[in-house]
């Protein structure tokens, strides 16, 4: 149960089963978005899905679906499933046993306000972000006014 900081906003707990008893490999996870950004006030619901070989293989994270549109966040780097995009998630590039969860929850936070252009998951909110700013943060802040208090 890590909570980097209440303060921050951020949430990453075991999963509650039926039965009551916490799943430790899935866990809940929110992220808040960072003040003076196009983010700021949302609390974004991702899950994290910890394997057997957890920490040599990092967590997948996803971001669940937006609210009743079924849509994925609308993000250069999230996939159209919800998959994070992120070298610090991958095991063939930024991944080390070393790094804690909130290293991962801080650099999740952080890519939402600093997309990476180099490794587009989503075609529309890449193009709108790198040929439409204004297109790109208006459609998230739209995905923002739904993600208020999640």
């Amino acid at each position: 149960h890590i909570q980097p900081s209440a303060a921050q906003g951020f949430v990453a707990k075991p999963a509650t089963l039926p039965d009551g008893t916490q799943d430790i490999l899935n866990w809940d996870v929110v992220i808040p978005g960072k003040d003076g950004t196009i983010w700021e006030n949302a609390r974004i619901p991702m899950t994290m899905t910890f394997s057997e070989d957890y920490p040599n293989k990092p967590p997948i994270c996803k971001f669940k679906l937006v609210g009743s549109t079924g849509k994925p966040l609308f993000h250069p780097n999230v996939y159209p499933s919800g998959k994070i995009c992120l070298s610090l998630l991958d095991p063939d590039k930024g991944w080390k046993p070393s790094l804690t969860i909130k290293h991962l929850l801080v650099g999740i936070q952080s890519l939402l306000d600093e997309p990476n252009n180099q490794d587009p998951a989503q075609e529309e909110p890449f193009k709108a972000y790198k040929h439409n700013k204004a297109e790109y943060e208006q459609k998230v802040k739209a995905q923002v006014a739904m993600l208020r208090g999640v």
